[in-house]
């Protein structure tokens, strides 16, 4: 075989390397396909460990990890499941072993198993025990719920909050077209905008507690337990960085006449102003985020949240 070299081990038996480097890329593939133990030759195992003096795997693009502020399994687990879907890791192809993987990535071993086990909850790889991890022969990934306590993910802060912008200009509306229905939830939100408008400005906890009582009487206006529910695992993601945002008066002093804006036009009926408005405050949040991480990933715009043909009552006025 081109590119085989044969050595001898300590126990005796020969190891026969076969870089993927130096094979085509199907051959490659099916190099590394599941093989029966029976079918290798007697006293041969099959490695990928690469020769002395070669290290242009090292240097491969491929495993390269992105510049992200992410936990660094997620970051390991994101680049896998990439090379899947552009076809770099084929279903049924053997990967690399761990520490192999953790050489090429500059992580710790851990790091990879723990990516390598989130891929393995979505259907994207699976572990042949003594084998190693190999490509799902159908590595469509199978999302869990967020709620799912075993998935341990850490989700993108703007990500999160792309979500919550949605949820929360759907939950205004819906407030909105129901508030004369519920008029005791309406003045449940005239309360905690008031409440957050009284709060001191330099009590980040009773800012935080505040902001999130007004919110969530919005949620809770819009008469959805489901989206009540949603509403509740999205939250608490972004706590910390909420509480950290109230920095200064003007801080406070905006966020309060936003919410009295909101309160304002789930009262008055106003389904379309209640959405716009709860969208462009949740928005400022959003394009504050998005500077403090400094993300090269161009940030979500109005337009994304609500339609150019969309007209509040008080434009009709």
């Amino acid at each position: 075989m081109v590119g085989q070299q044969t050595t001898a081990s300590e126990n005796g038996r020969e190891a026969v390397r076969c870089p993927t480097s130096f094979i085509p890329r199907v051959a490659a593939a099916d190099h590394r396909r599941r093989m029966p133990a029976a079918a290798l030759p007697s006293g041969v195992v099959v490695t990928d460990e690469i020769p002395p003096g070669r290290s242009e795997d090292e240097d491969d693009p491929r495993w390269e990890l992105p510049n992200e502020r992410k936990p660094v399994p997620e970051l390991v687990s994101d680049r896998v499941a990439e090379l899947v879907r552009t076809g770099e890791l084929l279903p049924g192809e053997r990967l690399p072993t761990e520490p192999l993987l953790a050489r090429r990535f500059g992580v710790a071993r851990s790091s990879v198993r723990s990516g390598l086990q989130r891929l393995q909850a979505r259907g994207v790889v699976e572990v042949n025990r003594g084998r190693g991890w190999y490509v799902a022969d159908d590595p469509h990934p199978q999302v869990p719920p967020i709620d799912d306590p075993d998935a341990e993910r850490a989700f993108d802060d703007l990500e999160v909050m792309e979500v919550r912008i949605a949820l929360e200009g759907i939950a205004a509306a819906l407030a909105a077209s129901r508030a004369r229905s519920v008029p005791g939830k309406v003045d449940e939100i005239a309360k905690r905008s008031r409440e957050h408008r009284e709060a001191a400005h330099d009590d980040p906890d009773a800012l935080l507690r505040t902001d999130k009582a007004f919110h969530l009487a919005v949620v809770d206006a819009a008469g959805n337990d489901y989206l009540t529910a949603v509403y509740g695992s999205l939250v608490p993601r972004v706590d910390g960085w909420r509480r950290e945002s109230f920095t200064t008066p003007e801080v406070h002093d905006r966020s309060a006449t936003e919410h009295d804006q909101i309160a304002f036009q789930i009262r008055r009926g106003d389904e379309v102003g209640a959405r716009m408005t709860m969208t462009g405050h949740l928005l400022g949040h959003y394009r504050a985020l998005s500077r403090e991480l400094e993300r090269d990933v161009d940030p979500a715009s109005f337009p994304a949240y609500v339609d150019a043909t969309d007209a509040p009552i008080w434009q009709k006025d």
